[in-house]
């Protein structure tokens, strides 16, 4: 009966020395899952306002805007796409009229769209009409 105990409690004790107690390893499996939901399910965004000059004529922001609506069937990199006018009764644009919102999948798109030839271009198209810009990037939440 001895035997039976001291091979009992060995048994127990050896099985309760492993890498990972059971809620450890819950966690860790909770944590690979939330990763991957995270990389599936969240998305950069990247915000883009302008503030015209003065100066820049009714065609002139038409043109920066189509040259922006034309960004998206020459970079691929971009997921989304949509813009606006500001509209807020607040009068807290501080100037910034038009806000362009784009889609990425990954920092690195982002970061392949921004040196890209046709978002180059772009900038030689909107650059002198342009007074002031502001850039927001975040990941969705």
């Amino acid at each position: 009966m001895k035997t039976i105990s001291i091979t009992l409690f060995a048994t127990l004790l050896l099985m309760g020395c492993g890498n990972s107690t059971p809620k450890e390893t819950t966690e860790k499996q909770e944590e690979t899952v939330k990763k991957t939901e995270d990389t599936t399910t969240r998305q950069l965004r990247h915000v883009v306002l302008f503030k015209f000059k003065e100066t820049s004529t009714a065609d002139d922001i038409e043109q920066v805007k189509q040259a922006f609506d034309a960004l998206p069937s020459k970079i691929p990199l971009i997921k989304g796409y949509e813009w606006g006018l500001n509209n807020s009764p607040e009068n807290l644009n501080k100037g910034f009229t038009h806000c362009f919102f784009l889609t990425f999948h990954s920092e690195a798109d982002r970061d392949a769209y921004l040196p890209h030839p046709d978002h180059k271009v772009f900038g030689e198209i909107a650059g002198p009409h342009i007074e002031d810009v502001l850039v927001v990037d975040y990941w969705t939440e």
